[in-house]
């Protein structure tokens, strides 16, 4: 098995470097995982297994209507078998619908392709016994994460509280509601620092989903003026929210989650973003991902990875993804004990260290 490159100047990430890895799919099996979180939800996703010539290449589908998952466990996917390239299984992918009736949301085509990518892209280099680090020419660092977490409602500080208790440099990405007001603020200060807050987002951008959150102008000022070094995550932009960042320094400090699907979704953003969050599902195909990875590379844009409650591979994905190409953001890809409801004990740390390389798409 090939070893970790290690280089000075990394090339930029393509899928022509992975385009043409062989595999050979023989079977297709699905595992369906569930697993209670601190958001007050029990998570559903399924794992997509491709196996041949001995090995398996493992990803995940991390749709989030429960509905889907079932269906899925009780119709199957497409005939997959077969001789491909990555490449080829792609326009395959592209070609089929992986749903046996619509989805709920568009994007959910996309989780799932993913899901199906992410397992192919793992099986052949599992069958050339080789590393994604190595095909790309990159190195695997230590991953810096911070742990997205919620308030409560009321909001409290108590579970903030108990994760620095268990864990004590840990950082945390924060979803403001309208609930937050400055006496939260002061608290958030006064108990784990608002320092500690790297990521607060306003879940502006979302809609049609159980998260949308209105976008309001006195929220916005508050978080903006109160927890001045975070990012701030997708806000929503009116009438209202928009001269609040009018400031070019106020528009640094902006990222952009929700919207982003593809490199276009970036060109047409309001103005060249600072920051994004890259969430691989939401992409659907792996050159996808890793042509807009190039693009933010090239213009300096800086990117963090973002988690969608994985509850197998998938983590390790993101988290290998992290690895290779922003290792040192505040990556929202905390170990998946930190999504559990009771704050445990034993929780590893920030940065996480690579584990020791194995072939494929494996953290």
């Amino acid at each position: 098995m090939e070893s970790d490159r290690n280089v000075d100047s990394p090339p930029a990430p393509s899928f022509d470097s992975l385009a043409d890895l062989p595999l050979t799919i023989e079977r297709v099996s699905t595992a369906r995982l569930s697993r209670d979180t601190s958001s007050g939800f029990t998570r559903v996703t399924t794992e997509i297994t491709l196996a041949g010539e001995g090995v398996e290449g493992i990803g995940e589908d991390v749709t989030y209507e429960t509905d889907e998952h079932d269906e899925l466990a009780a119709y199957g996917l497409p005939d997959l078998t077969g001789e491909f390239t990555l490449e080829s299984v792609s326009n395959r992918l592209a070609d089929l619908d992986l749903f046996p009736t619509a989805p709920d949301r568009e994007v959910f085509r996309n989780y799932r392709r993913w899901g199906l990518e992410s397992a192919a892209l793992d099986l052949a280099l599992r069958q050339s016994e080789t590393t994604l680090a190595a095909e790309l020419g990159r190195e695997r660092d230590p991953v810096r994460f911070v742990t997205s977490t919620r308030l409560g409602e009321p909001p409290t500080t108590e579970r903030l509280e108990s994760l620095r208790e268990q864990v004590p440099d840990v950082e945390f990405k924060l979803d403001p509601t309208t609930d937050w007001d400055r006496d939260l603020v002061a608290q958030l200060d006064e108990r784990v620092g608002t320092e500690t807050i790297r990521i607060l987002d306003l879940k502006g951008q979302y809609e049609g989903t159980d998260v949308d959150a209105p976008a309001d102008p006195d929220l916005y000022e508050l978080v903006l003026e109160s927890v001045p070094d975070a990012i701030i995550e997708d806000p929503g932009l009116t009438d209202e929210t928009e001269p609040l960042f009018e400031d070019e320094a106020v528009r640094e400090r902006v990222s952009w989650d929700a919207p982003i699907e593809s490199l276009a979704d970036v060109e047409a953003l309001p103005w060249e973003p600072t920051w994004l969050n890259i969430k691989p599902s939401r992409f659907g195909s792996i050159a996808s991902v890793l042509e807009t990875i190039a693009y933010c590379e090239e213009r300096g844009i800086r990117l963090y990875g973002g988690g969608q409650f994985e509850l197998g591979v998938g983590r390790g994905h993101i988290q290998l993804l992290a690895s290779l190409f922003y290792p040192d953001t505040p990556n929202d890809v905390a170990p998946g004990a930190y999504n559990d409801p009771d704050v445990g004990e034993g929780l590893p740390p920030s940065p996480l260290e690579p584990p020791a390389a194995s072939a494929g798409f494996r953290w």
